[in-house]
């Protein structure tokens, strides 16, 4: 594997560690309020994220390269509200998903096949995790200030539960 795909790789590593560090700072902040449906779907997004993180290290390693851990930044713990909370999810994802797309576009410019074909499940893997965000902005903004709702959709997030997917 040539240096800049290891290079590439090795950062979004980082990048997929700070995401599950980002989402531990969400779910301390949903606890916080005793909405520990939210919390439990955080929960669940540190988890997969440490996943996402785990198999692009092995990834690493499997071909040959060596994973260089840097530090991880502190992320924010505290947010307006729930919604102001997800959108920050939203546009998280939406910047991995930048950073997915450009560690791509490394592999395909370095005749990378493999690398293509290994980052080809990253590529899905982030449309699903923009579509299921977006689902949770758009409920946010229909229950507005109506604590009612909030509480059923916390019921609803409560049912998330991370399996990892089969390599």
């Amino acid at each position: 594997m040539k240096e800049a795909m290891v290079n590439a790789l090795n950062a979004q590593v980082n990048a997929e560690f700070y995401s599950s560090y980002f989402y531990l700072g969400m779910e301390s902040y949903f606890q916080s309020l005793s909405l520990n449906g939210f919390a439990a779907w955080m929960r669940a997004q540190v988890q997969e994220e440490m996943f996402h993180g785990m198999k692009m290290y092995d990834y690493i390693h499997e071909r040959g390269g060596k994973a260089v851990l840097e530090a991880i930044e502190r992320p924010e713990q505290t947010w307006a509200s729930p919604l102001a909370c997800f959108e920050q999810v939203l546009a998280h994802e939406q910047k991995v998903t930048a950073l997915i797309n450009n560690l791509m576009d490394v592999a395909i410019e370095n005749r990378d096949h493999a690398g293509k074909f290994f980052l080809d499940w990253f590529v899905g893997e982030q449309v699903e995790e923009e579509s299921t965000v977006g689902a949770v902005v758009d409920k946010l903004r229909l229950i507005g200030d109506n604590s009612s709702a909030l509480f059923l959709l916390d019921a609803e997030l409560a049912k998330r539960i991370f399996t990892p997917p089969v390599k």
